[in-house]
């Protein structure tokens, strides 16, 4: 039995002559005496790593397992025994920042694949261990099958993080996704719970469950429950598409349909689109034939309420052409984005309607294009595919994504700008995607991105939806250059780019609770009291947020050690339906569901949150902040915040990120929060 096919190095050419590096360095370690062997583990370990990063990589290393470990690369390392191996160990080695270790890990996860599929008759571990091993590890990791990289890996590993996901995807192809189709729809429910914009990878694997359900080979036992909405959602919302019969048929279908016919399909698609969050393909094939009979039922197949139904109505030439240009298969999920754009209200601002006439009509740059070509192809004109970007911007606000970049200040501006200034978002798209150039002011002085050299991501992003991968090179370049111009005034520089960058409504009170110079804590109580005195609803009088704030959080993982800053919006503090007090959160990262350690886990649903949302309790928020914004003319309570619970909050403070960063003046510094992202 042999790899499949698909993953064959055959083809590219990159991969053969790395795979001729590799077999060479085999056979160096094979030949060399045993004192020396471990001179020449490195360079092995090396170039296995450049061949797993390659398309068809992992099946390659697949392949040579056994030579690979005949031949000593797991010689003295817990590797070398793979029955004492443990599963709940192994998500904690790809995730290292040693390279070595992620290498190691991942050549074992091959080993183990190839004894599973009867590559290698292995003397210590049975084929059906093997695979036991594999799906648990699996289970215990789906992220890394099915998510973009957090802040932790991002910042821990860099490009790296990519390997895991290539190792996993690997494996799931070869041992089937029957083994971890449970835990798969769990996961997939769990990411649409938060409305991300970028749906791809959540479409990619509810294709890979229908593929298996449909396969005849493939026995999924008990397994797969809860998946026929998953999947009827993309291919068969409704009776007259149930067996997925191709968009042709489908619309010769409804060519033959009366009134009653087509309310019932109407009904069907809308509700699959609002409980899940994806749009079917045969979506905009009714859509686009609903134009053609009765705005009642167009509104019945975008599922909008009075203020939806009101909003079509008063901008019914725009919504229809909308639809006609920009809504198809292709762009199905522009349908979403219009429906909630509508059910915002948005377009009764008098800039809206035409903002998004003048996008309709926009003559995109030969860079723009090339942009959007490299990342989504050419299925679909590059106006409609942009379009569709800009009504799922719109429509959700709090599902914008930085991708795997460390651009977390741009993504919770366009994010914030949608939420709170629609129109100003569609002036930077016009700008960014027309033009090459966006111009924004710091303190009266104009700054032009395309003169401001170098931004925080070091290379332009490609895993991003169609309006961030336009604006954000612009907006990233925009805000390095904001930090620039504040080099020697004394403290953190966001105190002054937070409101130039993201807009008048930011507080332009701010508070921080690390020392810029040495990274040290300082001034914990005060910080927290006025934290207290601005937000927790006991202290400010009931008074509920009125613009979304822009906030830093100090990120920590599992084990509650210390990642990285990270760009985060406040947007509500409320009592969750438990009777505790909340922080609504918008969180950039692709996911927020996050164990930041020492208890603290970011809730996305069955606390009270709007889908977008993460919220934690406010003194577990409170333990992860180090800076934020306020009014300072609104006064709150600081005298009535209780030590109790400021001693709670520093208390968590201290034994997570701060831990390193407490007096005496001895302890050697640690360098203080110079970016976000």
């Amino acid at each position: 039995m042999t790899p499949p096919n698909t993953s064959s190095p055959a083809s590219n050419d990159k991969l053969t002559g790395l795979l001729q590096k590799l077999d060479a360095s085999i056979t160096q370690l094979s030949e060399a005496a045993e004192f020396a062997k471990p001179s020449k583990v490195p360079h092995v370990l090396d170039i296995a790593r450049r061949v797993m990063m390659q398309e068809g990589g992992c099946a390659a290393i697949e392949e040579r397992a056994e030579r690979l470990e005949a031949e000593g690369i797991f010689d003295g390392s817990d590797w070398a025994q793979p029955q004492i191996l443990m599963p709940s160990l192994s998500g904690g080695s790809l995730q290292s920042a040693d390279v070595t270790l992620v290498v190691i890990e991942s050549l074992s996860q091959l080993r183990m694949l190839a004894v599973a599929k009867g590559l290698y008759r292995h003397t210590l571990i049975s084929d059906e261990s093997a695979l036991h091993f594999l799906t648990q590890v699996m289970a215990l990791n789906l992220s890394l099958l099915f998510t973009a990289p957090n802040e932790a890996e991002r910042e821990t590993q860099g490009r790296l993080a990519q390997l895991p996901r290539l190792l996993f995807q690997h494996i799931a192809a070869r041992i089937g996704y029957e083994h971890i189709i449970d835990e798969l729809i769990q996961e997939i429910w769990r990411i649409l719970q938060q409305r991300p914009i970028q749906v791809e990878p959540v479409k990619q694997m509810i294709t890979q469950i229908a593929l298996s359900q449909a396969d005849p080979a493939i026995d999924l036992g008990s397994s797969g429950q809860g998946a026929d909405r998953l999947v009827s959602s993309l291919y068969g919302p409704t009776q007259a598409c149930r067996e997925d019969p191709g968009i042709d048929v489908y619309r010769e279908r409804l060519s033959g349909m009366d009134s009653g016919a087509l309310q019932y399909e109407a009904t069907g698609f809308a509700r699959a689109m609002h409980d899940t969050g994806l749009v079917s393909p045969y979506h905009p094939v009714l859509l686009r034939h609903l134009l053609d009979h009765s705005d009642q039922l167009l509104a019945e197949a975008l599922g909008l309420s009075s203020t939806g139904r009101d909003c079509l109505l008063c901008y019914r030439e725009l919504v229809h052409t909308i639809i006609r240009t920009s809504v198809h298969p292709q762009t199905s999920q522009a349908a979403y984005g219009l429906a909630l754009t509508l059910e915002r209200g948005i377009l009764y601002q008098p800039p809206i309607a035409p903002s998004l006439w003048r996008q309709l009509g926009l003559t995109l740059s030969e860079w723009s294009e090339a942009r959007l070509y490299a990342a989504f192809g050419d299925s679909v004109s590059h106006r409609a595919r942009l379009m569709e970007g800009v009504l799922c911007v719109l429509g959700l606000p709090l599902g914008i994504g930085q991708g795997n970049n460390p651009t977390c200040q741009s993504a919770r501006a366009l994010s914030m700008w949608s939420f709170n200034d629609p129109d100003y978002l569609l002036q930077m798209v016009t700008w960014a995607a027309r033009d090459d150039e966006i111009i924004m002011h710091f303190e009266g002085q104009p700054i032009s991105s395309r003169d401001s050299i170098g931004g925080v991501a070091q290379n332009l992003p490609l895993d991003l939806d169609p309006v961030s991968l336009l604006v954000v090179p612009h907006l990233d370049r925009i805000y390095v250059e904001m930090g620039r111009r504040c080099v020697g005034r004394e403290g953190d520089p966001h105190r002054w780019v937070n409101p130039e960058f993201h807009g008048w409504w930011s507080g332009r009170g701010f508070r921080i609770n690390v020392d810029v110079a040495t990274g040290q804590l300082s001034d914990m109580d005060t910080f927290l009291r006025h934290f207290y005195a601005s937000y927790h609803p006991g202290y400010n009088g009931n008074q509920p947020l009125i613009h979304p704030q822009p906030a830093g959080m100090a990120i920590t993982d599992s084990a509650a050690r210390f990642i990285g800053w990270h760009a985060i919006t406040i947007l509500r503090t409320a009592m969750d339906p438990s009777g505790v007090v909340r922080v609504y959160f918008f969180n950039p990262n692709n996911d927020s569901g996050q164990d930041w350690g020492d208890g603290v886990k970011v809730s996305t649903a069955g606390n009270g949150e709007r889908f977008g949302e993460a919220s934690l309790p406010f003194p577990q928020f409170a333990s992860r902040l180090y800076i934020f914004h306020h009014d300072p003319l609104e006064h709150g309570e600081l005298a009535e915040v209780t030590e109790q619970e400021l001693s709670e909050v520093i208390a968590m403070v201290h034994r997570s990120w701060g831990a390193n960063r407490l007096p005496p003046t001895d302890l050697q510094a640690e360098s203080g929060p110079t970016d976000q992202g």
